[in-house]
């Protein structure tokens, strides 16, 4: 678990992480480099989750050696079954990353919500959604390793 307590906001203790893949983890189905290891190193603490409607086919092969669970969602919509994933987790005790438009209710919905504004870009629905917007995947990954950063970002 990660505990932040957040001067104005109060304490979040996340056990859960919950990733969507292309364009967040991923560039054109092909995992980031130091995404793997720093998902193995918050696997010690959180429980990962990866959720994908996996557009280009590769997301078992690129996560096998991440330590966590991948989740191929049917169909073709996905923002719904996000939502409701992160609520069967307890919302509370969620952090969620992701960039699309199908990523909106889950940032919206999780205890924290990380955009991420890639080489893919993001939507600016889902950007009025997230707690905090980072420049890279890696960016987001290492505020939750370093947990002080996410209390500069959001004190109030």
């Amino acid at each position: 678990m990660i505990s932040v307590v957040v001067p104005g906001l109060g304490e979040v203790c996340l056990k859960h992480i919950v990733l969507d893949f292309n364009g967040t983890m991923a560039t054109d189905g092909i995992l980031i480099p130091g995404v793997q290891e720093r998902l193995n190193k918050l696997s010690e603490q959180l429980d990962v989750h990866i959720l994908t409607a996996d557009t280009f086919g590769t997301v078992r092969e690129a996560c096998h050696l991440i330590n966590g669970s991948v989740t191929v969602l049917p169909g073709e919509i996905g923002g719904p079954e996000k939502e409701n994933f992160i609520r069967q987790l307890g919302e509370k005790n969620v952090v969620a990353v992701g960039n699309g438009m199908n990523d909106r209710l889950m940032l919206r919905t999780a205890a924290l919500g990380i955009l991420v504004l890639g080489s893919e870009g993001a939507c600016g629905q889902t950007l009025a959604s997230a707690d905090i917007v980072v420049g890279s995947i890696l960016d987001g990954l290492d505020l939750l390793l370093n947990p002080k950063r996410i209390i500069a970002t959001l004190r109030r």
